[in-house]
């Protein structure tokens, strides 16, 4: 592995070209990718229902393609899953990728091709680590392993030539041969099933390695690193692995997580964004310095860009890179190398900068609270909570919020369950710096926070540690990329988790 690893760094850097022909050319290299993308979808039976042949611009492929979420293209699944073949696309589907998504009890299934395994979400990680490499000349990253934290799922079978697991162990189990020397733990933990257990495999099997990266959901992240330090004794992470350089994080906002990282790991740790999701790796942070993550432009995904006061109507508009606005809300469409056309994964964005195009997400579009009109996204409620736990001196380990309905007798609120890592004395004083904060960021929450006259003051609660932990596993959705719902317009999941905290 200390041989190989020189040269993979290498063949790291020199790649860099590659990344900047289509950060200087984006409307060009999405042209090259749709067309690229219809040119195999024209061969499939989605491709012949809608014309693909006759398709020459996007304009056209936009009026023949309606945009789909999951139910729509669930048929297509489900014959694939019956052994059905050049349904989405022109090459054999032996992967799916089960989402584990917060918002429906029902699962997922996105399709993953070789195309889309190999052009999307491999191509898109060697991007990662030459960018890496490109703002940080003096890494040693590849002498020593990478942790991965991955999904708990393991690899189930439809039939010899079928199988689905969630993302994580999708991408685990058609990595490369090499990949496993300069990863940990050992394939066997990495794709363990119950999560309680796993987290202690992996803490036991690595504290000895000499781990110089590491890559996963924060809340999950943030468990084990707490547990290597219980079993260790140490106060820091670069105690026990001092060439501990680069922290790579994506699935839910690092917002409210950053300063306990920065406390549990110690100086010396680079932080890096990404947005990699089952239907396809999107973005990543190319410099440290910089908000947002650059848009991987040419990776086998065409994006169209819906204003989110689209969404809903029969026939909503999108836009292409060459009119979206920085600031905007905008609900993500893609058409993919996996066979999705014209897909809504669900996900909000807003762009941080358009030349070159860096993104933020920004919330879901079924996860936010406009019970009053004031439109609060999870990019102003994370954002919120971390100004709230650094006026307050506290530390908040995971949040949900939902509205309180007015009534005959009561104002309406946003009420919310937070548990902090050390409970402060009394919520009061946090709820007055969250009100504070979400006013500053949202214009809208704070018109109607106005004399109380539609809102009221947030109803904070402090929730016994474990209490999130326990919920999600009362769901069958404990560990790897689940994650607690930040926000709902419904009292659903709020309610459940009140009761079982007993409040």
């Amino acid at each position: 592995m200390k041989l190989l690893s020189p040269a993979i760094s290498r063949l790291a850097r020199l790649r860099h070209w590659r990344i900047e022909q289509w950060i200087h050319n984006p409307v060009d290299a999405q042209r090259e990718v749709l067309q690229d993308l219809v040119t195999h979808g024209q061969y499939t039976e989605f491709g012949r229902k809608h014309g693909f042949k006759e398709l020459f611009s996007i304009r056209e492929f936009k009026q023949q393609v309606p945009i789909q979420e999951y139910d729509a293209i669930k048929p297509y699944i489900d014959r694939l899953f019956n052994g059905d073949e050049n349904l989405l696309w022109n090459t054999p589907v032996n992967w799916f990728a089960k989402s584990s998504g917060t918002t429906s009890d029902k699962s997922k299934f996105i399709p993953i091709t070789q195309e889309s395994l190999e052009d999307c979400h491999f191509q898109a990680a060697k991007d990662v680590l030459t960018m890496y490499y490109n703002y940080n000349n003096e890494s040693d990253l590849l002498t020593g392993k990478g942790l991965v934290i991955g999904g708990s799922h393991q690899i189930s079978k439809v039939n010899e030539d079928i199988q689905f697991g969630d993302l994580s162990a999708v991408l685990l189990q058609n990595t490369p041969m090499w990949a496993n020397w300069i990863r940990t733990p050992e394939l066997s933990i990495a794709l363990m099933d119950e999560w309680d257990h796993k987290i202690e495999k992996l803490a036991q099997s690595t504290i000895t390695e000499d781990v110089t990266s590491i890559s996963g959901v924060p809340t999950w992240t943030m468990i084990l690193l707490k547990r290597i330090l219980e079993i260790t004794g140490r106060s820091t992470i670069r105690e026990i692995w001092p060439n501990l350089e680069l922290y790579i994080h994506g699935g839910v906002s690092f917002v409210p997580y950053r300063e306990q990282f920065e406390k549990i790991i110690g100086e010396g740790c680079h932080y890096l964004e990404m947005y990699n999701a089952s239907e396809g790796f999107f973005a990543a942070q190319d410099s440290p310095d910089e908000d947002g993550m650059l848009l991987f432009l040419n990776h086998g995904i065409f994006y169209e860009f819906m204003p989110v006061e689209e969404y809903g109507k029969a026939d909503p508009r999108t836009i292409g890179l060459k009119d979206v606005e920085p600031g905007k809300n905008y609900a993500l469409v893609i058409s993919t190398n996996g066979g999705l056309w014209r897909y809504m994964p669900g996900d909000t964005i807003q762009f941080t900068s358009t030349w070159p195009f860096r993104i933020k997400v920004s919330g879901r579009l079924k996860q936010y609270i406009n019970a009053f009109g004031e439109e609060v996204i999870a990019d102003n409620s994370d954002k919120a909570i971390a100004i709230a736990s650094q006026k307050t001196g506290t530390t908040v380990n995971d949040y949900t919020a939902a509205p309180v309905y007015l009534g005959d007798n009561q104002k309406g609120a946003h009420e919310w369950l937070i548990e902090f890592e050390e409970s402060p004395a009394g919520t009061e004083q946090f709820a007055y710096e969250l009100d504070c904060a979400l006013k500053s960021l949202n214009s809208d929450y704070e018109a109607k926070r106005y004399k109380d006259i539609a809102l009221t003051l947030p109803r904070v609660h402090a929730l016994p540690k474990g209490v999130f932990h326990e919920w999600l596993r009362s769901r069958n959705k404990l560990g790897g990329q689940h994650k607690i719902p930040r926000l709902s317009n419904e009292r659903v999941y709020l309610e459940e988790i009140k009761q079982l905290a007993k409040i």
